[in-house]
């Protein structure tokens, strides 16, 4: 972890085994707000909804958007799992709610790990009473608490902002997960991504809503392993206000740096899982211009993005800009073949309706790198859109081919 990180003031964290993993790897983790803090949430637009997804989007309709506490596990979805599956996310938060003397519903729930299997958990409810004293405010805590949120994820991903409103330092903190079935789309304000962010900045819930809902589309809505939009999706923000920080006007100067710095944390973090990307080596930015609209591009550019046959050109660095401009033309989008161009990590292939000589090995080396950009534009209008991607590599194949087995 970054040594640098700027943890925010006002909150307890922490992360330990409960039985949970066969590996004996950490599955449970805890936030603990001093006082009762604003909270910001938005989950998974999937019809298929885990258990604690539908727990913790009522607690904060019934707390208003006021809650104490994060209780998170992974190793196991809690998904698919009926009556059983909710009452044992209830659980969780009521075992949370009695150690810390606060309400159920102000208690956030999540889980991450194998759909479909009963959630043990008598295991969580019994270790909170061991964990929950053990919390710390320092990075070592926050690092505890960011290791025992992950699944098939090879590292821990964090990160941090710091700004100034009306003389005081505000500090932004987040952790996230996810390497595997990533392809978020929330209703925002508008293996399983879960972020978990906190500041000590003096916000209303309203408003605190207001900012998650500014960044979300542009960040983590904004990336895709594999196209597959998971069943337990969530990102919430909480806000504890230690800082002395008062932020009380949308359309103030407070406000406006609130979610620049918010969202630097949040690409941060999304740009994280898509380099942790089961098997993955590269990160590609795909960049459309030149549609109709803002909401075409970004139609182009997950089509592109979510195409097995680009993904697995990727993974060869293969400049086969053929596959690139069939995705496009599949989109929905309407743009003339003939005005598009495509350029692959600076090198342009493709103008004009017909390919460009260039050089294989220049392309081949480009596309080699770790991070890259893929440009295309469609010539169709002033559209334009983000996406951030990984290739599909044989490693994803052997992750996912024996997940459960």
């Amino acid at each position: 972890m970054d040594g640098t990180l700027q943890i925010p003031r006002g909150f307890r964290f922490g992360g330990a085994a409960c039985g949970l993993k066969r590996s004996g790897a950490p599955d449970l983790a805890l936030v603990v707000a001093d006082a009762t803090a604003s909270v910001a949430a938005a989950f998974t637009s999937n019809l298929v909804q885990a258990a604690p997804v539908v727990v913790s989007a009522e607690h904060v309709r019934r707390s208003r958007g006021r809650m104490r506490a994060i209780i998170v596990n992974s190793g196991n979805a809690n998904c698919c799992t009926g009556a059983a599956g909710l009452a044992a996310a209830r659980r969780m938060a009521q075992a949370m709610a009695e150690q810390i003397e606060c309400r159920r519903e102000e208690v956030f729930v999540c889980s991450t790990g194998v759909i479909g299997r009963p959630l043990k958990v008598g295991k969580i409810a019994a270790a909170v009473p061991v964990l929950e004293p053990a919390l710390g405010s320092g990075p070592e805590a926050f690092a505890g608490f960011s290791r025992g949120i992950l699944t098939t994820d090879t590292r821990p991903k964090t990160a941090s902002a710091s700004l100034r409103i009306g003389g005081h330092a505000v500090r932004i903190a987040g952790c996230t997960k996810g390497a595997g079935m990533i392809a978020p789309q929330f209703h925002a304000p508008h293996a399983t991504m879960l972020a978990f962010i906190l500041t000590d900045a003096a916000i209303s819930p309203a408003l605190l809503r207001r900012a998650l809902g500014a960044v979300v589309e542009r960040t983590f809505n904004s990336i895709t392993v594999d196209g597959d939009t998971s069943t337990n999706d969530t990102v919430t923000v909480f806000a504890s206000g230690a800082s002395g920080a008062r932020i009380a006007n949308a359309r103030s100067a407070y406000f406006r740096n609130f979610v620049r710095a918010l969202e630097r944390v949040c690409r941060s973090l999304a740009l994280q899982i898509v380099a942790d990307g089961e098997g993955a080596k590269h990160v590609i930015e795909i960049e459309v211009r030149g549609a109709p609209d803002d909401r075409g591009a970004a139609n182009v550019a997950r089509t592109i993005a979510h195409s097995p046959l680009v993904k697995t050109a990727l993974a060869g660095a293969d400049p086969n800009w053929g596959r690139i401009l069939a995705a496009a033309g599949r989109a929905g989008v309407r743009f003339d073949p003939g005005c598009a161009a495509i350029t692959l990590a600076g090198v342009p292939v493709f103008r004009h309706g017909r390919p460009l000589p260039f050089d294989e090995r220049t392309a081949h080396a480009g596309m080699g790198q770790h991070e890259y950009t893929m440009r295309v534009d469609l010539g169709a209008g002033h559209g334009r859109a983000r996406v951030w991607t990984c290739e599909l590599s044989e490693g994803y194949v052997r992750i996912n081919a024996d997940y459960r087995t």
